[in-house]
């Protein structure tokens, strides 16, 4: 069995890296791989606040920012992203030392390419400008079998809308790709703060992968996801 978990750098960097968070998540992925010899782990890392501060330093030094930038933009967008993506693999090489015993393989910067997993945790990061790490979580779940992609963050559930803009916007329990890549649209734009990369969601969709999106606080809720028990969260798929 391979869960993926698609770990949002809003937890492994809030501001200051979450080293609490960081300890428990490692202690129930030791304790999963513990109970179970046939279960194997992909986390694949966000940017989180570094990635933030970085981009915003790059523009307010730059002088220039995308919405402005008339046909500079996809070029200002790809810079940001290689800053962003630099700070993913950062946080990247912070997990798979931690998980060190376990991983067989460097971090995984490119998940198109052929390679073997043959420790027990496979950990990744950015790739390449055009999207977020949540399309590499998708492409490595392509990969390797596992239906689902597990995405945490510091959100508990996707609503219908914007809570801090809409006061009546409602919580979901599920929601299909449908109607989820209506709310998202296909575009990415570097450091946008959705529940999902509107670019992995499409490559799920076609995929028939689905999403499991959750806190990643407490962390005995991704126990539950990852034991099949109830959970508090919002699954996306058909």
């Amino acid at each position: 069995m391979t869960s993926v978990i698609s770990l949002g750098g809003s937890l492994i960097v809030p501001e200051q890296i979450g080293t609490t968070f960081i300890k428990e998540f490692i202690a129930l992925i030791e304790a999963l791989l513990a109970a179970d010899e046939s279960r194997k782990f992909i986390i694949v890392t966000g940017g989180g606040s570094t990635a933030r501060r970085y981009q915003e330093a790059f523009f307010e030094i730059d002088g220039v920012r995308p919405e402005a930038a008339g046909q500079k933009k996809a070029e200002l967008n790809d810079c940001a992203d290689w800053i962003g993506i630099a700070a993913t693999r950062l946080n990247a090489e912070l997990i798979r030392q931690i998980l060190r015993k376990h991983c067989s393989e460097n971090v995984v910067y490119d998940p198109s390419e052929a390679f073997d997993f043959e420790g027990r945790v496979l950990v990744a990061a950015g790739w390449k400008p055009g999207f977020s790490s949540d399309n590499d979580a998708v492409i490595l779940a392509r990969k390797f079998g596992a239906d689902t992609v597990i995405n945490l963050s510091n959100i508990e559930k996707i609503y219908t809308g914007d809570p801090k803009r809409d006061p009546s916007a409602k919580p979901l329990d599920s929601i299909s790709w449908r109607e989820f890549r209506a709310m998202v649209g296909d575009a990415w734009v570097p450091g946008a703060n959705l529940p999902f990369d509107p670019i992995a969601s499409k490559l799920a969709s076609e995929s028939g992968i689905k999403v499991i999106f959750a806190a990643g606080h407490p962390i005995k809720n991704l126990e539950n996801i990852l034991l099949n028990k109830a959970f508090t969260g919002t699954t996306i798929g058909k």
